[in-house]
Protein backbone atom coordinates (compact mmCIF):
# COMPACT_ATOMS: atom_id res chain seq x y z
CA UNK A 1 0.00 0.00 0.00
CA UNK A 2 1.11 3.55 -0.71
CA UNK A 3 0.60 4.61 2.92
CA UNK A 4 2.81 1.73 4.12
CA UNK A 5 5.55 2.76 1.70
CA UNK A 6 5.43 6.33 3.03
CA UNK A 7 5.89 5.00 6.57
CA UNK A 8 8.96 3.01 5.49
CA UNK A 9 10.39 6.00 3.63
CA UNK A 10 9.82 8.38 6.56
CA UNK A 11 11.46 5.99 9.00
CA UNK A 12 14.59 5.60 6.85
CA UNK A 13 14.73 9.32 6.12
CA UNK A 14 14.37 10.21 9.81
CA UNK A 15 17.13 7.76 10.75
CA UNK A 16 19.52 9.22 8.14
CA UNK A 17 18.58 12.76 9.20
CA UNK A 18 19.77 12.10 12.76
CA UNK A 19 16.31 11.91 14.35
CA UNK A 20 15.57 9.21 16.95
CA UNK A 21 13.72 6.23 15.44
CA UNK A 22 11.79 3.46 17.19
CA UNK A 23 12.76 -0.05 16.12
CA UNK A 24 12.19 -3.40 17.81
CA UNK A 25 11.18 -1.78 21.07
CA UNK A 26 14.14 0.58 21.36
CA UNK A 27 15.06 4.07 20.22
CA UNK A 28 18.10 4.45 17.97
CA UNK A 29 19.84 7.42 16.43
CA UNK A 30 22.87 7.75 14.13
CA UNK A 31 24.17 10.46 16.48
CA UNK A 32 24.88 7.84 19.16
CA UNK A 33 28.24 6.99 17.55
CA UNK A 34 30.76 9.11 15.57
CA UNK A 35 30.58 6.65 12.64
CA UNK A 36 26.86 5.96 13.12
CA UNK A 37 25.71 7.70 9.95
CA UNK A 38 28.43 6.14 7.78
CA UNK A 39 27.58 2.67 9.14
CA UNK A 40 23.84 3.12 8.52
CA UNK A 41 24.43 4.39 4.94
CA UNK A 42 26.62 1.35 4.23
CA UNK A 43 24.23 -1.24 5.71
CA UNK A 44 21.16 0.38 4.16
CA UNK A 45 22.72 0.41 0.67
CA UNK A 46 23.76 -3.23 1.13
CA UNK A 47 20.21 -4.11 2.19
CA UNK A 48 18.70 -2.53 -0.94
CA UNK A 49 21.00 -4.63 -3.14
CA UNK A 50 19.99 -7.73 -1.18
CA UNK A 51 16.35 -6.89 -1.86
CA UNK A 52 17.25 -6.92 -5.55
CA UNK A 53 18.95 -10.31 -5.53
CA UNK A 54 16.39 -11.84 -3.17
CA UNK A 55 12.93 -10.26 -3.14
CA UNK A 56 12.91 -8.95 -6.74
CA UNK A 57 14.37 -12.14 -8.21
CA UNK A 58 11.36 -14.07 -6.85
CA UNK A 59 8.65 -11.37 -7.00
CA UNK A 60 9.48 -9.26 -10.03
CA UNK A 61 6.80 -6.63 -9.40
CA UNK A 62 8.41 -5.75 -6.06
CA UNK A 63 11.17 -3.90 -7.96
CA UNK A 64 8.95 -0.81 -8.17
CA UNK A 65 8.04 -0.16 -4.50
CA UNK A 66 11.63 -0.89 -3.44
CA UNK A 67 13.07 1.30 -6.20
CA UNK A 68 10.81 4.28 -5.52
CA UNK A 69 11.85 4.36 -1.85
CA UNK A 70 15.54 4.12 -2.75
CA UNK A 71 15.17 6.80 -5.41
CA UNK A 72 13.70 9.21 -2.85
CA UNK A 73 16.35 8.39 -0.24
CA UNK A 74 19.09 8.79 -2.88
CA UNK A 75 17.77 12.28 -3.70
CA UNK A 76 17.94 13.42 -0.07
CA UNK A 77 21.00 11.39 0.99
CA UNK A 78 23.33 11.01 -2.03
CA UNK A 79 25.84 9.02 0.02
CA UNK A 80 23.39 6.10 0.19
CA UNK A 81 23.07 6.13 -3.61
CA UNK A 82 26.83 6.12 -4.12
CA UNK A 83 27.31 3.18 -1.76
CA UNK A 84 24.33 1.37 -3.30
CA UNK A 85 26.01 1.56 -6.73
CA UNK A 86 29.28 0.27 -5.25
CA UNK A 87 27.51 -2.74 -3.68
CA UNK A 88 25.49 -3.35 -6.85
CA UNK A 89 28.53 -3.24 -9.15
CA UNK A 90 30.45 -5.61 -6.91
CA UNK A 91 27.60 -8.13 -6.63
CA UNK A 92 26.49 -7.75 -10.25
CA UNK A 93 29.29 -6.47 -12.55
CA UNK A 94 26.78 -6.61 -15.43
CA UNK A 95 25.08 -3.55 -13.90
CA UNK A 96 28.16 -1.49 -14.88
CA UNK A 97 27.95 -3.18 -17.53
CA UNK A 98 31.21 -5.11 -17.44
CA UNK A 99 32.23 -8.71 -18.14
CA UNK A 100 35.37 -9.21 -16.03
CA UNK A 101 38.20 -11.08 -17.76
CA UNK A 102 40.22 -13.64 -15.80
CA UNK A 103 43.58 -12.17 -14.86
CA UNK A 104 46.74 -14.19 -14.67
CA UNK A 105 47.20 -15.77 -11.24
CA UNK A 106 43.48 -15.56 -10.34
CA UNK A 107 42.10 -18.91 -9.18
CA UNK A 108 38.95 -20.23 -10.84
CA UNK A 109 37.10 -19.96 -7.53
CA UNK A 110 38.08 -16.31 -7.10
CA UNK A 111 37.26 -15.53 -10.74
CA UNK A 112 33.76 -16.98 -10.32
CA UNK A 113 33.25 -14.72 -7.31
CA UNK A 114 34.33 -11.72 -9.43
CA UNK A 115 31.74 -12.76 -12.05
CA UNK A 116 29.06 -12.56 -9.35
CA UNK A 117 28.67 -16.26 -8.47
CA UNK A 118 28.25 -17.25 -4.84
CA UNK A 119 30.96 -19.72 -3.80
CA UNK A 120 30.67 -21.59 -0.49
CA UNK A 121 33.22 -24.25 0.54
CA UNK A 122 34.52 -24.36 -3.05
CA UNK A 123 30.99 -25.11 -4.32
CA UNK A 124 29.70 -22.70 -6.95
CA UNK A 125 25.98 -21.90 -7.02
CA UNK A 126 23.92 -23.39 -9.83
CA UNK A 127 23.55 -21.39 -13.04
CA UNK A 128 19.77 -21.00 -12.67
CA UNK A 129 20.12 -19.51 -9.20
CA UNK A 130 22.92 -17.21 -10.34
CA UNK A 131 20.87 -15.94 -13.31
CA UNK A 132 17.85 -15.35 -11.09
CA UNK A 133 19.86 -13.18 -8.70
CA UNK A 134 21.45 -11.16 -11.53
CA UNK A 135 18.00 -10.70 -13.07
CA UNK A 136 16.59 -9.34 -9.79
CA UNK A 137 19.40 -6.79 -9.42
CA UNK A 138 19.14 -5.57 -13.02
CA UNK A 139 15.36 -5.24 -12.72
CA UNK A 140 15.76 -3.19 -9.54
CA UNK A 141 18.34 -0.95 -11.24
CA UNK A 142 16.07 -0.52 -14.30
CA UNK A 143 13.21 0.51 -12.00
CA UNK A 144 15.30 3.00 -10.00
CA UNK A 145 16.47 5.04 -13.01
CA UNK A 146 12.89 5.84 -14.08
CA UNK A 147 11.21 6.45 -10.71
CA UNK A 148 11.07 9.47 -8.43
CA UNK A 149 9.67 9.65 -4.93
CA UNK A 150 6.30 11.39 -5.51
CA UNK A 151 6.49 13.49 -2.34
CA UNK A 152 9.90 15.07 -3.01
CA UNK A 153 10.33 18.68 -4.15
CA UNK A 154 11.32 17.69 -7.74
CA UNK A 155 13.42 20.84 -8.17
CA UNK A 156 16.64 19.12 -9.19
CA UNK A 157 17.28 16.30 -11.63
CA UNK A 158 16.86 12.63 -10.71
CA UNK A 159 20.10 11.65 -8.93
CA UNK A 160 20.57 8.65 -11.25
CA UNK A 161 18.01 9.02 -14.01
CA UNK A 162 17.19 7.59 -17.42
CA UNK A 163 20.36 8.92 -19.08
CA UNK A 164 22.25 6.28 -17.05
CA UNK A 165 19.92 3.61 -18.44
CA UNK A 166 20.50 4.85 -21.98
CA UNK A 167 24.23 4.71 -21.37
CA UNK A 168 23.95 1.20 -19.87
CA UNK A 169 22.09 -0.04 -22.95
CA UNK A 170 24.61 1.52 -25.37
CA UNK A 171 27.58 0.08 -23.46
CA UNK A 172 25.91 -3.31 -23.22
CA UNK A 173 25.50 -3.44 -27.00
CA UNK A 174 29.19 -2.61 -27.44
CA UNK A 175 30.23 -5.69 -25.45
CA UNK A 176 30.73 -9.10 -26.99
CA UNK A 177 27.72 -11.11 -25.78
CA UNK A 178 27.90 -13.99 -23.33
CA UNK A 179 25.69 -17.07 -23.58
CA UNK A 180 22.75 -17.05 -21.14
CA UNK A 181 23.65 -13.83 -19.34
CA UNK A 182 23.40 -11.20 -22.10
CA UNK A 183 19.98 -12.24 -23.45
CA UNK A 184 18.50 -12.38 -19.94
CA UNK A 185 19.89 -8.98 -18.88
CA UNK A 186 18.72 -7.23 -22.04
CA UNK A 187 15.24 -8.72 -21.75
CA UNK A 188 14.93 -7.79 -18.06
CA UNK A 189 16.17 -4.28 -18.70
CA UNK A 190 13.89 -3.63 -21.69
CA UNK A 191 10.84 -5.13 -19.97
CA UNK A 192 11.28 -2.85 -16.95
CA UNK A 193 12.40 0.45 -18.46
CA UNK A 194 11.92 0.07 -22.23
CA UNK A 195 8.68 2.07 -22.07
CA UNK A 196 10.36 4.95 -20.20
CA UNK A 197 13.33 4.94 -22.60
CA UNK A 198 10.98 4.93 -25.60
CA UNK A 199 9.18 8.03 -24.28
CA UNK A 200 12.45 9.82 -23.52
CA UNK A 201 14.54 8.94 -26.58
CA UNK A 202 11.95 8.34 -29.32
CA UNK A 203 13.48 7.64 -32.72
CA UNK A 204 16.95 6.98 -31.25
CA UNK A 205 15.47 4.28 -29.07
CA UNK A 206 13.74 2.60 -32.02
CA UNK A 207 17.00 2.64 -33.98
CA UNK A 208 18.59 0.81 -31.05
CA UNK A 209 15.78 -1.76 -30.96
CA UNK A 210 16.23 -2.33 -34.70
CA UNK A 211 19.99 -2.77 -34.16
CA UNK A 212 19.28 -5.35 -31.42
CA UNK A 213 17.01 -7.29 -33.76
CA UNK A 214 19.17 -7.17 -36.89
CA UNK A 215 22.72 -7.22 -35.53
CA UNK A 216 22.95 -8.02 -31.83
CA UNK A 217 20.58 -10.98 -31.47
CA UNK A 218 22.47 -12.90 -34.23
CA UNK A 219 25.69 -12.26 -32.27
CA UNK A 220 24.10 -13.69 -29.11
CA UNK A 221 22.86 -16.67 -31.16
CA UNK A 222 26.41 -17.34 -32.36
CA UNK A 223 27.64 -17.93 -28.77
CA UNK A 224 24.54 -19.75 -27.50
CA UNK A 225 24.26 -23.54 -27.41
CA UNK A 226 20.98 -25.34 -28.17
CA UNK A 227 20.37 -25.95 -24.45
CA UNK A 228 20.56 -22.23 -23.60
CA UNK A 229 18.04 -20.88 -26.10
CA UNK A 230 15.14 -20.20 -23.69
CA UNK A 231 15.97 -16.63 -22.73
CA UNK A 232 17.22 -15.75 -26.19
CA UNK A 233 13.89 -16.87 -27.70
CA UNK A 234 12.01 -14.69 -25.21
CA UNK A 235 14.22 -11.68 -26.04
CA UNK A 236 13.68 -12.26 -29.77
CA UNK A 237 9.89 -12.42 -29.35
CA UNK A 238 9.81 -9.35 -27.12
CA UNK A 239 11.85 -7.20 -29.54
CA UNK A 240 9.86 -8.43 -32.55
CA UNK A 241 6.49 -7.71 -30.91
CA UNK A 242 7.60 -4.22 -29.83
CA UNK A 243 8.90 -3.34 -33.30
CA UNK A 244 5.70 -4.61 -34.95
CA UNK A 245 3.46 -2.69 -32.54
CA UNK A 246 5.80 0.35 -32.46
CA UNK A 247 5.17 0.35 -28.73
CA UNK A 248 6.88 -0.96 -25.59
CA UNK A 249 4.30 -2.16 -23.04
CA UNK A 250 4.24 -0.64 -19.58
CA UNK A 251 6.03 -2.97 -17.17
CA UNK A 252 4.01 -5.21 -14.87
CA UNK A 253 3.83 -3.88 -11.34
CA UNK A 254 4.41 -0.22 -12.25
CA UNK A 255 3.05 2.13 -9.56
CA UNK A 256 -0.02 4.02 -10.76
CA UNK A 257 -1.33 7.27 -9.18
CA UNK A 258 -4.13 5.26 -7.51
CA UNK A 259 -1.51 3.16 -5.68
CA UNK A 260 -0.54 6.21 -3.60
CA UNK A 261 -4.13 6.56 -2.38
CA UNK A 262 -4.02 3.09 -0.78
Amino acid sequence: AGSKLREVFDKINNLLSGKPVQTEGQTVSVTQHPQGLEFVCYKLAEKFVRHGEGEVSFHRDSAFPIAVVLSGIWELHPRVGDIFLAHLHKKCPYSVPFYPARKEGTSMEEYQRILGYEVHDSKVEEQDHFLKRMSGMIRLYAAIIQLRWPYGNKQGAHPHGLSYGWRWLAQMLNLEPLADVTAMLLLDFLEVCGNALMKQYGIQFWKTMFFIQKSYIPRIEAVTSSGQMGCLSRLKNFVQKCLQAEEIPLPKGVLTPSFWRT
